[in-house]
């Protein structure tokens, strides 16, 4: 009956659970070994694994470029023909195998130590060809496969990923990698979309359309045309006095000399955000407002009576970031 299916996928997630925490025999002097290792690695973290061995280490390598660390996967069948060039003396092996016996290894295994390329061995076997060609050994525990057979890898290939990720972690952790380092690596897709602040998306410097309060009608309209954001930023002493917009000039334009002041038709204490708000409350403001513009303000500045203009963001530079 197709209710035994929730009963079977949650005997298997059981097993699973129950086998990852294992993991803790993991952590021990190896581990620290492994960890120093990759933190002083003066090249690449090479990895490599063969099957789903090799599928994990091309997602921990991907992990590790993206925290910073330069990391490739290289497949031990085509190093036979070729790429084993790209590994030099100065970087490092990290190789997975739930065995450690596989024979597509041999070469690379060989290879390695033939000139003095440190290795990393990942395996669950103390006497395997893996390990006992490698300079740090780490030791995956036995683990029950979560499958009705028995046999199927499950809960092999689960710890071994763990493994790999707690390396990334510890790592990151010693490198004090943060949210601003990890944006840099991911400019794109949506966890760096969601880490955009402000501060990233806002125009600044002589971009903004700013003018001195003692201006003229004339002096605002030019400021507005030159800088094509529908809005205009009124200073004074550097400070922010007040804001008009496209729409305010043009209402007004009637009813003004060019040479009157704008006192009448500006607004003040215009709505203003914190340069580190993340973009996408920027963007949420801005529909609840109804407005297209935001100004932004440095930290120091924002709970301030008297603000220094640091940026302006426009709800097109949202848009064209694919935020909506």
């Amino acid at each position: 009956m197709k209710k035994n299916y929730i009963t079977i996928a949650k005997k298997s997630a059981s097993i699973q659970i129950s086998e990852l925490k294992k993991i803790k025999k993991i952590f021990n002097q190896s581990f620290i070994n492994a960890v120093d290792l990759i933190l002083n690695c003066k090249g690449k973290v090479i990895f490599a694994g063969i099957g789903k061995s090799g599928l994990i280490a091309r997602k921990i390598s991907a992990t590790f470029s993206s925290i910073g660390v330069p990391s490739f996967f290289c497949d031990p069948a085509q190093a036979l023909h070729g790429d084993m060039g790209q590994i030099e003396k100065k970087d490092i092996l990290i190789i997975f195998s739930y065995s450690g016996n596989t024979s597509e290894l041999t070469n690379m295994l060989k290879y390695a130590n033939r000139f003095r390329i440190k290795i990393i061995g990942i395996a669950s076997k103390s006497d395997s060809n893996l390990l006992k060609a490698s300079d740090i050994k780490l030791l995956i525990p036995k683990v029950k496969e979560a499958d009705m057979t028995g046999i199927v890898p499950t809960s092999s290939t689960s710890i071994t990923l763990l493994l790999g990720d707690c390396l990334a972690s510890t790592v990151m952790y010693q490198k004090k990698f943060s949210k601003e380092k990890f944006k840099i690596f991911h400019p794109g897709g949506n966890i760096g979309k969601s880490l955009l602040l402000a501060k990233d998306i806002m125009v600044s410097g002589n971009k903004m359309p700013v003018i001195n309060y003692k201006k003229k009608f004339k002096d605002a309209l030019r400021v507005m045309n030159q800088k094509k954001l529908g809005i205009l930023v009124i200073l004074k002493n550097k400070y922010i006095e007040a804001i008009v917009t496209d729409g305010d000039l043009r209402r007004e334009l009637r009813n003004y000399s060019t040479n009157k002041n704008l006192k009448k038709f500006m607004t003040k204490n215009p709505l203003v955000v914190n340069e580190n708000m993340p973009a996408s409350k920027a963007l949420g403001i801005m529909n609840e407002k109804k407005i297209t513009s935001l100004l932004v303000v440095s930290d120091r500045d924002y709970k301030k009576r008297n603000k220094v203009l640091k940026g302006i963001i426009h709800i097109h530079f949202l848009l064209d970031r694919g935020f909506s």
